[in-house]
This record gives C-alpha cells, structure tokens and sequence, in this order.
C-alpha cells in the first residue's frame, strides 16, 4: 500500500460508486492505473465489498440501538456453549444489523434497526433474552449520527 492507493480507497469510501475515470480525475492518478489498483485490492481482499448508505427513516427503521449482551456458557442443564455460537444465533434475529464479540465488561455488542420501541420492546424482551447463553442485557438508544 502507498499513497496512491490511500487516495484510491479514501475515494472509494466516501462514495464506492465513483467511476475510475471520476477517481483519476479527483485524485489526478491516470486512469488505467486507477483501475489496476482497484483490481489489485480487491484481489488481495483490502478491498472486500461495496456498499450503499441508507436513509433508515425513509425505510421506517428509525430507531437505531446499541445492545450489550453478558453471556453465560453453562446452561443449568450442564450443556456448554460458545460465544461464537451465540453470536450466529444473535446475528440471526431480524433487525439486528451488527454483532461483534467485545473484550472488557460485555461479551457481545450488536446494532439493531427497528420502527419504534414496541418492535425493540419485542426484539430484547421476547427474542433477544430467549436465545439459550445471553444472560444479561443493556439496551442504548442512538439519539443522533455524524
């Protein structure tokens, strides 16, 4: 990696659907050699995937939470669990966006996307909490992103 393709992948990041001719234009790095780099970089898997950026109030999914997760790995009925497995079962639940494993205080933190309270309400309360090993759960509300 050089500084070219720093310039490359800024680009890509703030808006992935710019054209290579758009990115030689703005970064003043010939076209062709744009090209092969982003080849490159998606070869060596620096550059995974593109995505788009949504408006989740346009699409009624206006409530954005934080959730920690204290897990347990015994059951009372002795069978022991993995974290990882109850990270995929978690990742599986609709509205949930996001699962990562944590070190510190909390085992896993997940993002969710919901319409309002009651769909969080049933997430947490009726889905979240019945899966076998999550323990403990502390639900943040996002007020606002930048």
């Amino acid at each position: 990696m050089d500084s070219k393709d720093e310039k490359v992948l800024g680009m890509l990041k703030k808006n992935s659907k710019l054209t290579t001719s758009q990115i030689a234009k703005k970064t003043g790095i010939p076209i062709t050699t744009v090209h092969n780099r982003i080849k490159r970089l998606e070869k060596l898997g620096i550059i995974k995937n593109y995505s788009v950026n949504l408006d989740y109030k346009k699409l009624n999914l206006s409530i954005t939470s934080f959730i920690s997760v204290n897990t347990k790995y015994t059951l009372p009925s002795g069978e022991t669990l993995k974290q990882e497995d109850i990270a995929k079962e978690i990742r599986l639940l609709k509205g949930v966006e996001e699962v990562n494993i944590m070190t510190g205080g909390t085992d896993i933190l997940l993002k969710a996307r919901v319409k309002d309270i009651d769909e969080l309400n049933e997430l947490v309360i009726n889905k979240l909490r019945s899966i076998a090993g999550v323990d403990k759960t502390q639900t943040m509300i996002v007020l606002s992103s930048y």
